[in-house]
């Protein structure tokens, strides 16, 4: 198998098609930055099924993958994130400035051309969840995906566009990636603002789930007897199904980060939703088991 095979992945649920597309998978940042809230006792005790996937011990990084997922059904393609995107100005975030990744020939890997992808999901307005949503073009940002709706929350779009207020969160660089990854979108006419719930197809519903930003998303599968939640950055390690109240740092506001965490992880675990987060690395998706108000990891997908 050669390495670009195993950087796309398959899996089925329900009448659902999931392909898994890992540009990277690497230690990203100290796990004790990324997440201030989660002891060094907590990485040490779970060491064993942590690492290599999720943490690397010797350095006390956390490990994060950079990743789409790909869901068709009906004829219907679907991407959920679309990466951080190459020849980008990104000042102050050495992993995504002026990358030169092949998310294209991973796509094409997978069998799907961007003229055939319908929708566009942003679970929310990051620098590694719209890149791709646009290309350089004759010296321009066009949509990557011409014919797709991008669905964009409208929280994050307010407070991440031009109109927003400063500070709160928003940092220069935010601007940046909203003139080059969301503007264009708005521009061509290909965006969808949404808020609260919003159905994409009869498999697929969004759902608000704030704090990381303001319009944090997750989008829900359900399919046959199969269910299965992306989540985004609600969880940026499993450590978090541990310790559901601990926010990473980039959160802005990590108490409600943590109220929707525990919302989303207790439907996962009662109604037996795989949980797929943007960046865990591994498998990509596990099953959730709770006691009362505590949580633990179920099997692997």
């Amino acid at each position: 198998m050669t390495e670009e095979n195993t950087r796309v992945r398959r899996m089925v649920l329900g009448d659902v098609e999931i392909l898994r597309l890992v540009e990277w998978h690497r230690p990203f940042a100290p796990a004790a930055a990324l997440l201030p809230g989660v002891g060094a006792d907590v990485w040490r005790d779970n060491a064993g099924w942590l690492a290599p996937d999720h943490w690397e011990p010797a350095g006390g990084r956390a490990v994060l993958a950079l990743q789409t997922w790909v869901l068709r059904c009906g004829g219907r393609t679907v991407l959920v994130d679309t990466g951080a995107g190459n020849g980008r100005e990104r000042p102050g975030m050495p992993p995504f400035h002026r990358c030169e990744g092949d998310f294209l020939d991973l796509l094409a890997a997978a069998g799907v051309r961007p003229d055939e992808v319908d929708t566009v999901i942003n679970t929310h307005l990051h620098v590694d969840h719209v890149g791709w949503n646009t290309r350089e073009e004759n010296g321009e940002w066009v949509p990557t995906f011409p014919n797709a709706r991008y669905l964009i929350p409208a929280a994050d779009d307010a407070h991440f566009g031009p109109d927003g207020a400063g500070g709160n969160g928003r940092q220069p660089v935010d601007r940046l990636i909203y003139a080059d990854s969301v503007a264009p979108i708005h521009r061509a006419g290909l965006s969808v603002l949404w808020d609260g719930h919003h159905r994409v197809d009869d498999h697929l519903t969004l759902e608000s789930a704030p704090g990381h930003t303001p319009g944090s998303s997750v989008l829900r599968l359900t399919s046959g007897g199969d269910r299965a939640v992306f989540v985004g950055d609600l969880l940026h390690s499993p450590v978090q199904i541990l310790e559901p109240d601990c926010a990473s740092a980039a959160c802005l506001d990590p108490a409600r980060s943590a109220a929707s965490r525990r919302r989303i992880l207790h439907r996962a675990a009662d109604e037996r939703e795989l949980l797929i987060p943007a960046h865990f690395g591994g498998r990509g998706a596990v099953e959730v088991r709770r006691t009362g108000d505590s949580f633990t990891l179920g099997a692997w997908a």
